[in-house]
């Protein structure tokens, strides 16, 4: 995909891990709070696995925009709330404002965009701490009704929930302390301890690989970064936009070259909310068209990362 990355800019070390032990409930959603990862919890991870199930599937397929109320939108405003699962510890994308406890954001731009047009009314939209390991169940279980946080579709994840339109390209980028010699990803990776968010698409990329010295799991993957400035890893594997963030966030990181696993961004929901997915598709469509997609880009992701908008909004297929 040929991304660049980071320029590596102000920061604090401090802020990365007090985002990471802030652990409450986005906005409090009707089924209380999940607990994010505050404390970093190494899992050594499961024997090395198949990345995915299978790679034979589109991943820009979704259903036609509408801006049609069916009946899983018309459930939604029956109970006049609309619960969307969001980040909290991801700088620029979805993270905690320590300053006015608002998360704030690119993906919560976009949340809330999608919450207001959908229900009409931003009073009736709540946002929901989710953690990466938890975002599909938080959807099958009905914790939340949409999941707008970094997410990749795969293939397997499309068996389990519904995407959106792909409205990010991304791709995995390694970050190693700035004192490592690593150049390349392999040579960050090849017989290191690397860390990765459990059920992220950078776990399944480390797990394909047998050169990997010790993968490790954590629930969020800015425990990762906490762990490297502990010293008890040796490189983070997260999407690049990601990884622009935490290099944004602790100036003793740097992201190396190269890019792995090129893949798009999409709105995860009920495979059977047929209805909700289309209705979300036309608001991401006049989302885009109407430009505050690229200002959600410009305000919250270009300073940090090397390329214009246009680079980062998929070509609808």
């Amino acid at each position: 995909m040929g991304r660049a990355t980071v320029r590596a800019t102000r920061t604090a070390v401090a802020l990365a891990l007090l985002a990471s032990g802030a652990v409450v409930l986005g906005a409090g959603g009707p089924q209380g709070a999940p607990t994010a990862g505050a404390t970093p919890e190494l899992r050594q991870a499961s024997a090395p696995q198949q990345a995915q199930a299978g790679n034979d599937c589109d991943v820009y397929q979704s259903v036609p925009p509408s801006g049609e109320d069916g009946a899983a939108v018309k459930a939604i405003k029956a109970r006049r709330n609309l619960v969307i699962g969001v980040d909290q510890n991801s700088f620029r994308w979805g993270a905690r404002n320590p300053n006015t406890g608002q998360i704030e954001g690119f993906d919560i731009d976009l949340a809330r965009a999608i919450g207001t047009a959908i229900m009409g009314d931003p009073e009736k939209v709540t946002l929901k701490a989710v953690p990466t390991s938890e975002r599909i169940k938080f959807v099958q279980e009905g914790r939340v009704d949409l999941i707008v946080r970094t997410m990749t579709i795969t293939c397997d994840r499309l068996q389990q929930v519904a995407f959106s339109k792909p409205y990010f390209n991304s791709s995995q980028r390694v970050l190693v302390p700035k004192s490592s010699t690593a150049r390349t990803i392999d040579e960050a990776v090849d017989g290191k301890t690397v860390c990765a968010a459990s059920s992220s698409s950078a776990e399944d990329e480390l797990k394909a690989r047998p050169k990997v010295g010790k993968l490790v799991s954590v629930e969020n993957h800015l425990d990762c970064l906490v762990l490297m400035q502990l010293g008890r890893i040796d490189a983070t594997m997260t999407d690049d936009g990601l990884a622009a963030s935490q290099a944004a966030q602790d100036q003793t990181v740097r992201v190396v070259d190269g890019e792995v696993r090129p893949a798009v961004m999409g709105i995860a929901m009920l495979k059977n909310s047929t209805d909700l997915t289309a209705r979300v598709n036309q608001v991401l469509a006049e989302y885009h068209n109407s430009g505050a997609w690229r200002a959600g880009y410009d305000k919250w992701l270009k300073p940090y990362m090397l390329n214009d908008a246009e680079h980062y909004w998929p070509t609808q297929r």
